[in-house]
């Protein structure tokens, strides 16, 4: 968080595009934020920056109420309900009118994923939950597009072996299994004596990844059997603007570090501004 205020970064072109004529001028809008480490210029020299970014979500109801868990260190994804991790879509009050009604706020189009762990009560938490508030990433799912699980046929590997455990990816489709895993003991990531038990894990993890991909596709044909038009109709409106901060003497330049992607639930953004 220090290194995303070191700057007084400027979103006045988020604030231009709720005024009248803007991409988000009189709709309900959802509002998320993320960090991109990118290295871009500042002061005549280039160094590692984290970027605050800012996407919309244009959408006549909340895009989701769940939560990605993911990370490269974790072999398994979790998807799991905002509440668990104290998150909800709040509605966004303007400071001049924080003092209102409940009943009169109802009537606002901005809502913002809010979290409201506060980071005080982290240090009374066990780490791997300290870790899952690290891996969060906001979930979409999308019935009418395919998604990328639904397609793959990588699986990630961790084999729980000692002294180093064994990291990689394998494609069902692209690698032989026995020659996959006599190049692994070749390169010494991978004991000889533990050859029939890795190949073993991976046919293991390889059925459980077809498995899921075959539930993925059931479950997105049966969500789209029950979904009724106007729910239809909404989801193919749905579009998603991502905002970068604007250039300012006081802050690094980031237009050329711009990019459409937002997750891997959400995948790219409909208008990077």
């Amino acid at each position: 968080m220090d290194m995303v205020y070191q700057y007084k970064w400027n979103f006045s072109n988020l604030e231009d595009a709720f005024e009248e004529g803007g991409e988000l001028y009189n709709k309900k809008v959802y509002l998320f934020g993320c960090t991109e480490p990118q290295l871009v210029p500042f002061q005549d020299q280039a160094k590692v920056t984290m970027i605050p970014v800012v996407v919309a979500v244009v959408s006549p109801f909340p895009p989701s109420d769940k939560i990605g868990i993911k990370s490269v260190q974790r072999e398994t994804e979790e998807i799991v309900p905002m509440k668990q991790m104290k998150m909800d879509w709040v509605p966004y009050i303007p400071l001049e009118k924080r003092e209102s009604q409940v009943e009169r706020i109802k009537k606002y189009q901005i809502f913002i994923l809010s979290c409201n762990q506060r980071r005080a009560g982290l240090r009374h938490l066990m780490l791997e939950r300290v870790k899952k508030f690290e891996y969060c990433l906001p979930y979409f799912y999308n019935p009418f597009q395919e998604d990328e699980l639904e397609q793959s046929t990588v699986v990630d590997l961790l084999f729980p072996i000692d002294p180093k455990p064994v990291f990689c990816e394998f494609d069902w489709e692209l690698d032989e299994l026995e020659e996959f895993t006599d190049k692994l003991i070749e390169e010494d990531e991978l004991p000889a004596d533990q050859k029939e038990p890795f190949k073993d894990f991976v046919k293991e993890k390889v059925r459980e990844a077809k498995n899921a991909n075959r539930e993925a596709r059931e479950a997105r044909k049966k969500a789209l059997a029950e979904m009724s038009e106007e729910t239809k109709a909404a989801f193919e409106n749905i579009k998603f603007y991502k905002f970068y901060p604007v250039s300012t003497p006081d802050t690094p330049d980031v237009s050329s570090v711009k990019s459409p992607f937002i997750n891997r639930y959400y995948g790219k953004a409909h208008k990077v501004i």
